[in-house]
C-alpha cells in the first residue's frame, strides 16, 4: 500500500485528469446537501493549480445505469466548486463527446476543467478498455482521489491508469495512511466497534479484525444474531438466522485468540418501527415477544465506555442503534462523544457511522473520518482494492 503520491512526480504545467468523488447528496430541487465529499477534494486540486496544471476532473454521481439522466448532472458539483475556489470550473456537456475532447484540449495551465457524470456511460462500470483509453488521451498524468470508489474496478478508478502514469491525490494517501497504520501497526490497545444490521455484512471485517484486534465491541442489528445463536429469543428484532452457526464460528474464534468479544448486555427495546413507539430497557436475555430491539441499553454502554478509555487505537464501523430516531441513538451518540474525548487514535469507517458523528458535531474531535464506506470496509477485511493497486509503487 506504500503507493506514489501527487507529490512523487512531476506535474509541473501538465495536464491532469482527476477521479474525485463527487457523489454527493442533493434535493428535488439538486442543490447539494452536504458537500463533504467536495470539500475532501480540495487539497489534492489546489496542490495541482500551484503547479501549473490543467485540470481535468471527473466523478460519478449516483446510479444512472449507463444514460444520460439530468437529475444526476455534476452541473450543481462544478457551480459548488466555482464558489469553494474562487474560480471558473468550465463544464463539458459530456464525458468523451466532442465536448468534452474540445475543451480538454483547449484547456490551459491553472485551468479546471469538469467532465459530465462518467456513469453516463455503461463502460464505465464495465471498465471497458476502450472507453478508459478515451478518457486517458486527454491527459498526460492520473490521480485518484476518490477513495469511495477504489474497491471498484471502473474504467475512471482503475481502466485508466493502463495508459497513463498514476498516482494517488492527498485524500486516498492520507486513508492509507491511517486506516493502513491501524491495520499493520496499531499502537495497543486495539479495539474495533462494530455495528449495522447485519452480520452478514461483515463477516470478514469481523474475521480479519479477530486475528489484530485486543477487544472487539458488537452492536447494531448484527448482535441479535449473536444473542439467537447462543439460543436466547430475540422477539423481532433483526436476526439472520441463516448466520447462528456463523456467529457461533466467530465467537469460539474470539475466544482462542485471546480477543475480548464484547456483546451488549442489555438492550432498548421497542413495539414498532417509528420514532416515537412505546419503549423500554431490557437484559439481552429477556427480549420479550412482540418487541424490537433497536438499540444498546444504559449498561452496555457504560461498559462500552469503561473499556474505550483504556484504548490507544479505535476503529468504528456501523451504528449500534436505530440512530435516526432519536431514542434510539443514545448508544451511538453516547459512543462517539467517548470517541470524542479519549488520548487514542480515532477512525471512523464511513458510512452511517461517520453520518452519526457529523450529526452530532464531533467529526473535529476524530482522528479520521473515511470517505469510503464499502472501500474501507474491504480494506479492513484486507482485500486487495482495484483502484488502489493500479497505482504506481513508491
Amino acid at each position: 500500500m506504500n503507493k506514489k503520491t501527487v507529490k512523487d512526480i512531476d506535474l509541473k504545467g501538465k495536464k491532469v485528469l482527476v477521479r474525485c468523488d463527487f457523489n454527493v447528496p442533493m434535493d428535488e430541487n439538486q442543490n447539494i446537501t452536504d458537500n463533504t465529499r467536495i470539500v475532501a477534494a480540495l487539497p489534492t486540486i489546489k496542490y495541482l493549480l500551484e503547479n501549473d496544471c490543467a485540470i481535468i476532473l471527473c466523478s460519478h454521481l449516483g446510479r444512472p445505469k449507463g444514460e444520460f439522466k439530468p437529475e444526476f448532472s455534476l452541473k450543481p458539483v462544478a457551480k459548488e466548486l466555482n464558489n469553494l475556489l474562487g474560480k471558473e470550473v468550465i463544464m463539458a456537456n459530456d464525458v468523451i463527446g466532442e465536448d468534452a475532447k474540445t475543451k480538454a484540449t483547449n484547456l490551459e495551465q491553472g485551468q479546471i476543467l469538469l467532465l459530465e457524470n462518467v456513469r453516463f456511460h455503461k463502460e464505465e462500470t464495465d471498465n471497458d478498455s476502450a472507453f478508459a483509453q478515451e478518457l486517458a488521451s486527454m491527459a498526460e498524468v492520473y490521480v485518484s482521489d476518490a477513495f469511495g470508489s477504489t474497491h471498484r474496478a471502473h474504467a475512471s478508478t482503475a481502466g485508466v491508469a493502463e495508459f497513463l502514469p498514476a498516482v494517488s491525490g492527498f485524500l486516498i494517501e492520507k486513508e492509507l495512511k491511517f486506516l493502513g497504520n491501524a491495520i499493520s501497526n496499531p499502537e495497543r490497545p486495539f479495539v474495533a466497534i462494530l455495528g449495522g444490521a447485519k452480520v452478514s455484512d461483515k463477516i470478514g471485517v469481523i474475521d480479519s479484525l479477530l486475528e489484530k484486534v485486543d477487544t472487539l465491541m458488537i452492536g447494531g442489528g448484527m448482535a441479535y444474531t449473536f444473542f439467537k445463536a447462543q439460543g436466547y429469543e430475540v422477539g423481532n428484532s433483526i436476526c439472520e438466522l441463516d448466520k447462528l452457526d456463523l456467529a457461533k464460528d466467530l465467537m469460539k474464534k474470539a475466544e482462542e485468540k485471546g480477543v475480548k468479544l464484547m456483546l451488549p448486555v442489555d438492550t432498548k427495546i421497542g413495539k414498532e418501527f417509528k420514532p416515537d413507539t412505546e419503549s423500554k430497557t431490557v437484559a439481552w436475555t429477556e427480549i420479550p415477544e412482540g418487541w424490537e430491539g433497536f438499540d444498546i441499553g444504559e449498561e452496555t454502554i457504560k461498559q462500552y465506555m469503561e473499556e474505550l478509555q483504556k484504548a490507544k487505537t479505535v476503529i468504528w464501523n456501523g451504528p449500534l442503534g436505530l440512530f435516526e430516531f432519536d431514542q434510539f441513538a443514545v448508544g451511538t451518540n453516547s459512543i462517539a462523544k467517548a470517541l470524542a474525548e479519549i488520548d487514542a487514535t480515532t477512525i471512523i469507517g464511513g458510512g452511517d457511522s461517520s453520518a452519526a458523528v457529523k450529526k452530532i458535531g464531533l467529526e473535529d474531535k476524530m482522528t479520521h473520518i473515511s470517505t469510503g464506506g464499502g472501500a474501507s470496509l474491504e480494506f479492513l477485511e484486507g482485500k486487495a482494492l482495484p483502484g488502489i493497486e493500479c497505482l504506481l509503487n513508491q
